[in-house]
């Protein structure tokens, strides 16, 4: 029985540790699997022990350390027939990667013998899925349709200093041959891309709005907005022209008149294909591609089957023109070469070519710059090359690449996929992008930055016999999970605290909850999904069980978060000091002062009864105790010349402590009224003086006085952990007012912690305009006053150690 109870545990943790490598997140995958594996002989059956290794051994793969993997996908092997082709293909990849060729070549071709043999792409809504049963969500993007866009080509854009630089024409494909004698593409500019209006948008959830164009006598032409096709009635003859596409013939090029739109370079243009092109990080040098001249003379060259190829250029800039243009060494009249991508540091150049040898029709390569020189293209391998074609590459400054495909699975004609690259070297794991990046239609000439919070696209889906370029910006965290480091530490001495069970529950229903263990400097990694409210919640013998809560929701970087919680021991609560006694209090005709009030809440002023109030003298320590009846009166005698210690205390309420100090002696008796007030968790105090100035979060003078006031409360209850919410009115842009709430919020705890206050019991949430405390709206009308009302600042309680 214990032994299928420890077998259950463990499918447990193989199941989250695989979880974690689905959301990439291999370094907490690495540790976890690396715990499994160290358990003692026999807690892992074979079939778990053997797919942690697999899984452990990809996961060092994707980090880099190749001596790792190897190791471990040698233990997985070991003894076994019949094994997963991907597995035998990522281990020979490991073994070239470590230099052991000859044994890489063996696993090769194990894994060529057990692949499947036919290829056949999954069309349409299979291969949607296909390509996303690893994704836990989708990333929104909103896509504009460009003014700059005409009834001819506009696509493969690239970043050019501060502009954009692409190729154009008029009427037809993007992806046709090269071969007509008239019609060439060229390439365009737009010096400011910060410029370029909108003529429409297409929203994340799919649907389409279009800019109201300025008055105009002309009227508004079906298929001159951003959703509707263009018919073949909408132009003044009818259209002719052959889409399909022929990459064998020339890397996607076909026929077109010339756009009227400001061209580039007259250095660069000429009467034949330009484009695409890349520059060097300084701007300095431009790479592009150009029909093949015949000894740089007006004439095509032509190969022995009488067509004409691509190859590829480069120029450098001189005195504001492009001049010094070359051929690249791997140019070649029997194929093409073309579409370039030049990485960040110059040193490594992408490109397509349909070169024999390749993977299918045409393959991206990539070639290194040494020594003053150009080395040989090497063919990027599987899984990127397919035997379909793979067009138009980009690499972003971290060294990702971004290319279009007819071979993986997708949504229909050219795609767009990613794939994290390492020193040039084949990534693992293709990523096919989401809607509305990729559609039924073409989908390429993908540009953007680092980490894809917007960029440029080409495709023909809003009318399939011409391109347009779109630009889009994403909406939302780019990962499906959100990184969150924890830091467990003892209160008392702010030392970590190992080997606590951490557990974390999503708010939404239907979801599931994380549990893992800290390690030996208090630190536990999850990765919780986005746009969600979760619960943490921390156990350990000797302390009192710890509970926080976390939101992914509304961010909207990268970033990892780190949330730092302080566990505390029990407090045992000492009635004397030394040898005296406690004694209750009993009413009693007396010629003492004495001190007494009502316990109330701190939120509605009700009476609370069941308070134990605790009235220590200072001077011999004794202590009077009083329990509160249904009207949350007590009272005391008090003896003069000794300071005394109330205290209130009331389960799930702060303990109120505050100090009487002695009355005078040979005074007369007097009564003094001392009502306390407590605070329970889930109590929201507004403090409605806090006033900033218009678009500003730092602090008025008249601020940081009514502050005070919860720096005195902070103090009376040594116990409480609260949570600052900053509020802004309607007006404004939401995503703005959030982040302004958010700073408003740090800078109240940050004033907090200037007075002494620690940090640890303070947790800073900026609230923007989403809950208004009147109907002030959007798109309603309210007074200065009301809206007033809307910008406030309450402090909740939110645990009680």
């Amino acid at each position: 029985m214990s032994s299928s109870v420890s077998w259950a545990q463990t499918d447990s943790l193989l199941q989250q540790a695989d979880r974690l490598l689905s959301w990439k997140a291999y370094g907490r995958a690495i540790d976890l699997y690396t715990q499994l594996l160290a358990k003692p002989a026999g807690q892992l059956n074979p079939t778990q022990r053997g797919l942690a290794q697999e899984q452990l051994a990809y996961a060092y793969q994707q980090v880099g350390d190749t001596g790792k993997s190897e190791q471990f996908y040698r233990l997985a092997l070991e003894g076994k027939k019949n094994e997963n082709p991907q597995i035998l293909l990522r281990y020979a990849q490991v073994l070239a990667g470590n230099g052991r060729f000859q044994e890489s070549q063996q696993y090769y071709e194990q894994y060529l013998k057990s692949k499947p043999n036919s290829f056949r792409p999954l069309p349409g809504p299979a291969g949607v899925a296909a390509a996303g049963e690893n994704k836990n969500e989708n990333v929104s993007y909103k896509l504009d349709y460009l003014d700059f866009n005409t009834m001819g080509e506009e696509f493969s854009p690239a970043f050019y200093q501060k502009g954009l630089v692409y190729v154009g024409g008029t009427r037809g494909s993007a992806a046709v041959s090269a071969n007509s004698k008239a019609n060439y593409l060229d390439l365009y500019y737009i010096p400011d891309r910060s410029q370029i209006k909108a003529k429409g948008y297409i929203m994340p959830d799919g649907s389409a709005k279009r800019v109201i164009p300025e008055s105009s006598n002309k009227g508004w032409q079906l298929g001159a907005d951003e959703y509707t096709r263009a018919t073949a009635n909408d132009f003044r003859t009818v259209m002719g022209y052959d889409v399909g596409i022929n990459v064998s013939d020339g890397l996607g090029y076909g026929t077109r008149p010339v756009n009227p739109a400001k061209r580039f370079s007259e250095s660069l243009n000429s009467k034949y294909h330009e484009g695409p092109v890349t520059f060097s990080s300084d701007g300095s040098r431009i790479f592009f591609t150009r029909t093949n001249y015949a000894n740089g003379l007006i004439k095509l060259g032509k190969n022995q089957d009488n067509s004409s190829k691509l190859k590829l250029y480069t120029a450098v800039q001189k005195d504001g023109a492009w001049s010094s243009i070359e051929e690249l060494p791997f140019n070649n009249n029997d194929y093409s070469v073309g579409h370039p991508s030049l990485s960040r540091d110059d040193k490594l150049l992408y490109f397509v070519s349909d070169m024999p040898g390749g993977k299918g029709g045409t393959d991206i390569y990539v070639a290194r710059f040494e020594n003053g020189k150009w080395g040989k293209p090497i063919n990027l391998g599987e899984p990127i090359n397919t035997p379909g074609d793979e067009l138009f590459p980009f690499v972003d400054d971290s060294g990702n690449l971004y290319f279009s495909s007819t071979g993986h699975h997708g949504m229909g004609g050219l795609d767009i996929f990613y794939v994290a690259l390492t020193n040039g070297q084949n990534g693992q794991v293709v990523d096919h992008l989401d809607a509305p990046i990729n559609s039924a239609m073409d989908d390429f000439g993908f540009i953007t930055d680092f980490n894809r919070r917007g960029g440029f696209l080409s495709s023909n889906r809003r009318n399939k016999t011409d391109d347009d370029i779109y630009r889009f910006t994403r909406e939302g965290s780019l990962y499906s999970c959100r990184d969150l480091t924890m830091r467990l530490y003892d209160n008392a001495t702010n030392m970590p605290l190992d080997s606590i069970m951490v557990v974390i529950k999503a708010q939404s229903e239907g979801s599931s909850e994380q549990s893992l263990v800290t390690d030996s400097t208090g630190l536990v990694q999850f990765c919780l999904e986005s746009n969600n409210d979760f619960t943490v919640e921390a156990n350990k013998d000797g302390f009192i069980t710890g509970k926080v809560g976390f939101s992914t929701r509304f961010l909207t970087d990268d970033q990892p978060s780190r949330l730092e919680m302080a566990m505390t021991r029990p407090t045992v609560l000492i009635d004397t000091i030394g040898t005296t006694t406690s004694k209750t209090y009993t009413a009693s005709p007396s010629a003492l002062s004495k001190i007494g009030g009502v316990v109330i809440s701190e939120l509605n002023r009700q009476p609370l009864e069941g308070v134990t109030v605790r009235l220590r003298n200072e001077c011999d320590q004794t202590q009077l105790e009083y329990v509160t009846k249904a009207d949350g009166r007590y009272a005391f005698e008090v003896a003069e010349g000794c300071d005394y210690t109330l205290t209130a205390s009331k389960p799930s309420y702060g303990t109120n402590t505050s100090r009487v100090k002695r009355l005078p002696t040979r005074s007369a008796p007097k009564e003094i009224d001392a009502d306390l007030k407590m605070f329970s968790v889930g109590d929201v105090v507004t403090v409605d003086n806090i006033y900033y100035d218009l678009d500003q979060y730092s602090l008025q003078a008249s601020a940081q006085r009514e502050l005070n006031r919860i720096v005195a409360a902070m103090q009376r209850y040594p116990s409480l952990v609260i949570e600052i919410r900053s509020h802004t009115d309607s007006r404004g842009d939401a995503a703005h007012n959030k982040m302004l709430s958010i700073q408003r919020a740090n800078e109240v705890a940050n004033f907090l912690t200037s007075q002494g206050i620690s940090r640890k019991r303070m947790r800073a949430i900026g609230m923007g305009e989403s809950q208004p405390i009147n109907n002030c709206v959007d798109g309603v009308i309210c007074t200065e006053a009301e809206h007033q009302r809307n910008r406030r600042t309450e402090f909740k309680v939110i645990e009680i150690k």
